[in-house]
């Protein structure tokens, strides 16, 4: 039911980014930048009521892998005087911002997000709630230690599989680097991802009826696993393509980043790292090094995700 009010939140979603990327800035946009206050970077300006402005600020940390922003948290706004035509801006002041805006088309996923803060009790203390696909790219043979607690030093719960290389006399669909273990994502803390529903590799890509017996057995149990041995896949979560976000928000500032083999991110392929989580978007680093947040990122390793 999740993944189709998901989908159901793309489609009423991507008409309306899409135009927002296109959209022109106000003329007032450019001369309020100089009054975004230390700490802070300035995204859209989402907003303008006569002569008043509205700017999208976030902390200046929100893409850094040590402070991540959350999609939970309380968010502020350049709040902006304008002159009387509302072409320049006068002065401005930061205030916490109202929620949700009248002009906003974010609502469905606004609710999925309320929907995933209310299972916050649920998770251990200090716990980021998200929800994601990914999978392990750990090629130790002894497999991705699975932890009791977001720690090298905790105990080991179980582990998840290096890459699987199937062989089926040639009827087998294997890639070339081996089938990956795929999990969901449901929090972050502290460089760490807990995790739940591992599956076998390759399992859901193979011939059910040929598929070994004898083939490793991932944990499937919830547990913590170290960041930088995970990747995932972009899919379309109904923002701007071609790049990331500074902040998990779409009015955050937006940089164009690159895949793995040029042209601009879309959802084909996936990053070269993913570094942290909230809600439905992942802080991740794209393979020309751009640091930011993507929203939507699966597991599937046949298609792209849509």
């Amino acid at each position: 039911m999740r993944a189709l009010r998901l989908i159901a939140a793309t489609m009423l979603c991507v008409a309306a980014q899409a135009a927002r990327a296109d959209d022109t800035e106000p003329a007032w946009r450019a001369s309020a930048l100089a009054m975004v206050p230390a700490g802070y970077v300035a995204g859209t300006a989402y907003r303008t009521e006569g002569s008043t402005g509205y700017l999208a600020v976030y902390p200046a940390t929100s893409n850094d892998p040590k402070t991540p922003a959350s999609v939970f948290a309380a968010r502020q706004a350049l709040v902006v005087t304008l002159t009387p035509d509302a072409t320049r801006a006068v002065s401005a002041e930061l205030k916490p911002r109202a929620e949700p805006d009248p002009d906003n088309d974010e609502t469905d996923f606004a609710r999925l997000h309320a929907e995933l803060a209310a299972k916050r009790a649920a998770l251990p203390e200090g716990t980021e709630p998200c929800s994601l696909g990914a999978w392990s790219i750990d090629k130790d043979p002894g497999g991705l230690n699975v932890r009791a607690e977001p720690s090298t030093s905790a105990r080991v719960l179980g582990t998840l599989p290096p890459p699987y290389r199937l062989k089926l006399g040639g009827a087998e669909n294997t890639p070339d680097g081996g089938w990956l273990t795929e999990f969901r994502i449901i929090g972050f803390k502290s460089g760490w991802f807990l995790i739940e529903g591992a599956k076998p590799p390759g399992k859901d890509y193979e011939d059910e009826k040929r598929y070994p017996r004898s083939a490793p057995k991932p944990y499937a149990g919830r547990g913590w696993v170290a960041s930088n041995k995970i990747g995932a896949a972009y899919a379309n979560g109904a923002t701007r393509m071609g790049g990331l976000f500074q902040a998990p928000f779409v009015d955050a500032k937006w940089m164009p980043a690159q895949r793995e083999l040029g042209g601009p991110i879309d959802g084909d392929g996936g990053p070269k790292r993913l570094l942290a989580c909230s809600g439905y978007w992942g802080l991740v680093e794209s393979h020309d090094g751009v640091r930011g947040w993507w929203r939507a990122l699966c597991s599937n390793q046949v298609t792209t995700c849509s």
